[in-house]
């Protein structure tokens, strides 16, 4: 059943108005024999009838299959009905059941501006669409600058992208058909970065949603994520007010999180310069103390590459701080090495390194002789004339020795090498 029929000399006749939409009344055909009316969409014959609701309506004698207004449900019917009402409520001329000239569409409801211009279309939607169908069916009203608003009873997969409004029928004859959802106000107070701000749907009366819309005092809202929905402009405003704010105290964390990256690299490169100028400084004492010693690896037979393996070995065997001297005559030209005590302070003649056998003679007990080989610790050994201590550090195996020499020619000592550390000879 459906509201519209079309009379061959009258034209088109809308059962919802009082005089048809042509100046006449039901009475003219309603109950009339002869009469012959047509169904605008299927061009099959239709009557006149009034329902058990008192509710004026055109149906088909003979239901065709293939007519979407011989097929409405009567949920359907009453839809359209309402909203219809509820636009010439709120002073809008409206119209039910209305095709455009190329009847690419069909409105449930249609209504027409100051100008008699279809501006709204109200669509009652209960039967199944896919939100892919709402967006098309949506484009396709605007393509003839006609908005719309798809109205259904319950949840749909296309309300949340296509602007809708979710409604409730009346349980009882009288009640109020209510809009549920697809209308939603934000609210953010007070309006700070630390206040909560959020969406949130509104109830009222269908009639009063269809007046706001169609008089301008909501507007289709998309939100971020795509979903849409009918809202006032100052809600729309303070969203983006909050917006604005929370992107300009973004920025000024970006702002501020980018200065501190500069200043962070800033640091850094600091850093590195200084480590930069530590170990270039670094470099150039070791190469003076190189140029210093080179006197000194002459005299011992050593190789200035590994010279620091051996210095290295000189640390770990004493376990304290360390620095070389000059070679000295009085101790065979050997290189003096001094040590400080872990508690105390000033550095004292702890060794010598590599000195001539023939200074050995006097040579002080406790004094500590350094050698980097077994070829200098046979030296060592064949001019000793007292006891002497011993290590054996060398840097090529990375090895020590720690040894207590016995005088060659000593009535009361037998000659030989006695291991006075942990590790015994290393072999060189």
């Amino acid at each position: 059943m459906g509201y519209t029929a079309v009379h061959p000399d009258w034209g088109r006749l809308d059962a919802s108005l009082d005089d048809l939409g042509c100046g006449r009344a039901w009475a003219d055909i309603h109950r009339v024999k002869g009469m012959e009316l047509r169904c605008p969409e299927c061009q099959g014959r239709v009557f006149a009838r009034v329902s058990q609701y008192r509710s004026r309506h055109f149906y088909h004698q003979v239901r065709p299959p293939d007519c979407e207004l011989a097929n409405e449900s009567p949920e359907h019917h009453l839809l359209k009905l309402e909203l219809a009402t509820a636009a010439r409520a709120a002073g809008w001329r409206a119209e039910l059941e209305v095709s455009s000239e190329t009847r690419n569409w069909r409105a449930d409801v249609m209504v027409f501006d100051g100008q008699d211009r279809p501006f709204m279309a109200l669509e009652a939607q209960l039967s199944p669409m896919t939100p892919e169908d709402a967006r098309m069916r949506t484009d396709r009203y605007a393509q003839d600058g006609v908005a719309v608003c798809w109205v259904a009873p319950e949840g749909r997969p296309w309300e949340r992208v296509v602007p809708s409004l979710r409604v409730t029928f009346p349980m009882n004859r009288g009640e109020t058909w209510m809009m549920r959802h697809g209308m939603a106000r934000y609210t953010w107070a007070p309006r700070t970065l630390k206040a909560k701000a959020k969406w949130t749907h509104i109830t009222s009366p269908l009639g009063d949603a269809v007046r706001w819309i169609l008089d301008g005092r909501v507007h289709v809202h998309t939100s971020p994520d795509g979903t849409v929905w009918w809202t006032a402009p100052a809600y729309v405003q303070l969203a983006v007010d909050r917006a604005r704010l929370e992107a300009d105290a973004e920025a000024v964390e970006r702002a501020v999180a980018a200065e501190q990256r500069c200043r962070d690299a800033e640091q850094r490169a600091a850093a590195a310069e200084e480590r930069r100028r530590e170990n270039l400084e670094r470099a150039r004492e070791r190469q003076a103390e190189l140029q210093r010693l080179a006197g000194f690896f002459e005299h011992a037979g050593m190789d200035d590459t590994v010279w620091p393996v051996f210095t290295q070995m000189v640390r770990s065997a004493s376990g304290k701080a360390v620095v070389y001297g000059e070679q000295s005559t009085t101790h065979g030209n050997g290189l003096l090495v001094y040590s400080r005590p872990r508690w105390g302070s000033g550095f004292r003649l702890a060794g010598v390194v590599c000195p001539d056998p023939g200074a050995l003679a006097g040579w002080p007990k406790d004094l500590t002789i350094l050698v980097p080989n077994r070829t200098w610790l046979s030296r060592v050994q064949a001019a000793a004339r007292t006891p002497l201590k011993v290590a054996v550090l060398n840097p090529v195996t990375e090895r020590s020795s720690f040894l207590r020499v016995a005088p060659v020619h000593h009535p009361d000592t037998a000659p030989g090498i006695t291991p006075i550390g942990p590790n015994g000879p290393d072999g060189a």
